[in-house]
């Protein structure tokens, strides 16, 4: 019997509990408030909002409003300065650098003890487990873990408190027995240079059995290329002959699937998304044959979510978990063990399944584009890359779209600004077809298409090889949990980029 084949059974009692999700959701959701109002009574947040008396989920809705983080941020702040019991009980050492946006303003989202072994480890350990559950093959554990990274901020730490990305902070806290399965070293897993981590990463690991590896679709590929350029090989199962799964999350893994299945061209590896975010762990894949992810109910986090149209109201429109409808885009409120109380994340979702809760990520409350009433996300997006990629035999690395608005000659449409592993049979066709599947994704944005009258054909540029990661590069942003905005409603971002293009 192999290690592993010992270790999956360590996992059969929580593989039970998760049965759960499937049929107690509610239930799961009433206990979480429960815990959580227990728990932060005596903060400064919970006396300010009478939690001693909050009974019910409508008594905590009518008594804490949707946060944002400007509104939380003098709390943080104080929290940082070390004062105890703030926005939950006791000092908060450990601060997550927010990099779910690319400008310049830095978010410091609490990282508590309770979330950090309750959600933070909490979620991997479930993956692990679900991922067995369906493997009986695996050699899971046989191997060691790749698992890449950020790194600490030492300029934003203050005396009481230390900030890093969050796969940093994760790194840094690790137990001794998952270390030992698992690299690289801390040394270079936590180095801020990126280009010097991806090449210390790939020498100190070619001769190393891995079998599993975890991180950002992107920076993981950078990792992967030099690897097979150093070794000289054609596909990453030739340099780790054991490796059988991917578990990756921070962007959308479908512009990546295809560039993936080149360099690891071994038929038994699979892909797993995971739904970690610096404010909570939310949602792992759970079945290979489904993209969709199972909600996590018994982390500690209360899911609220208001309908994408009803965000930037003054009071909107606000639903349990409960109350979602298959199909419909909502921005994800969260309240969780991190001190985070009816805070909206950024992030938006579409539900897939109520029986159990699964869904997608499907954008960003503020990436997306509706400059002419087009409402066009993320998920959208990322459908027409797919369906012109295949049609045109091309792969996606990086992309970013915005809005041309109306000119001298009374035109307006969509710039994609688009890098390409493999380009595609011609970029009209590539243009014509994304276009095509926007209108059948999007029903908004077929209007605006009707007969060209408020939109044009979308105009496709290529990027060079390498554009965006110099942009991000130019932004201090390269590695880690950083990303590209997708889609703007404005020409900031893609105006930079086109400079940088030549354009």
């Amino acid at each position: 019997m192999n290690k592993t084949r010992l270790i999956s059974k360590l996992f059969i009692p929580r593989l039970r509990a998760l049965q759960r999700h499937e049929t107690e959701a509610g239930q799961l959701q009433v206990e979480q408030l429960r815990r959580l109002i227990n728990e932060a009574k005596d903060t400064l947040w919970g006396a300010e909002h009478n939690y001693n008396n909050i009974h019910t989920y409508e008594d905590f809705v009518c008594q804490v409003p949707i946060q944002t983080y400007e509104d939380i941020k003098p709390y943080v702040e104080r929290m940082r300065q070390g004062e105890r019991s703030i926005l939950w009980p006791g000092q908060v050492k450990w601060y997550a650098k927010s990099s779910g946006t690319t400008n310049d303003k830095s978010k410091f989202i609490p990282v508590t003890k309770e979330g950090l072994h309750g959600m933070h480890y909490a979620g991997p350990r479930d993956c692990v487990a679900w991922y067995l559950s369906t493997r009986p093959d695996s050699r899971f554990f046989d191997g060691k873990g790749l698992i890449l990274g950020g790194s600490h901020a030492p300029n934003y730490n203050l005396k009481h408190s230390l900030v890093g990305d969050l796969s940093a902070i994760l790194i840094e806290n690790i137990g001794t027995l998952a270390n030992l399965i698992r690299v690289p070293s801390k040394e270079i897993a936590l180095l801020a240079d990126f280009e010097e981590k991806m090449e210390r990463i790939a020498r100190s690991t070619i001769h190393t059995d891995i079998s599993n590896i975890s991180g950002v679709p992107s920076w993981m590929m950078a990792v992967i290329k030099r690897v097979l350029e150093i070794t000289g090989k054609k596909s990453l199962d030739e340099v780790w002959p054991n490796i059988e799964v991917f578990f990756h999350g921070g962007v959308s893994f479908a512009p990546y699937r295809e560039t993936y299945h080149e360099l690891i061209r071994g038929s038994k590896m699979q892909y797993r998304e995971t739904y970690n975010a610096s404010e909570g762990f939310f949602g792992i894949q759970n079945d290979p044959a489904d993209p969709a992810m199972m909600l996590m109910l018994d982390y500690g986090t209360l899911y609220e979510f208001i309908p994408l149209e009803e965000v930037g109201k003054e009071q909107p429109v606000v639903v349990p978990l409960t109350g979602v409808e298959i199909g419909r885009n909502y921005a994800m409120v969260i309240s969780n063990r991190c001190g985070l109380w009816r805070y909206m994340i950024g992030d938006t979702v579409r539900f897939v399944s109520k029986d159990p809760y699964k869904f997608v990520i499907s954008g960003r409350t503020k990436h997306f584009i509706n400059a002419f009433g087009e409402e066009l996300v993320v998920e959208n997006a990322e459908k027409g890359l797919d369906a012109a990629c295949r049609a045109t035999g091309a792969q996606v690395c990086e992309y970013t779209a915005a809005p041309v608005f109306m000119g001298t000659d009374a035109k307006c449409r969509h710039q994609w600004l688009v890098e390409f592993t493999a380009k595609p049979d011609s970029m009209e066709h590539f243009a014509q077809v994304l276009d095509d599947t926007l209108q059948q994704v999007n029903s908004d944005y077929e209007a605006k298409r009707y007969k060209d009258i408020t939109l044009q054909c979308p105009q496709l540029v290529e990027a060079r090889s390498g554009l965006f990661h110099q942009w991000l590069k130019s932004k201090g942003k390269l590695g880690g949990q950083h990303k590209v905005p997708r889609l703007s409603n404005t020409r900031e971002y893609i105006d930079e980029m086109l400079v940088m293009n030549g354009e």
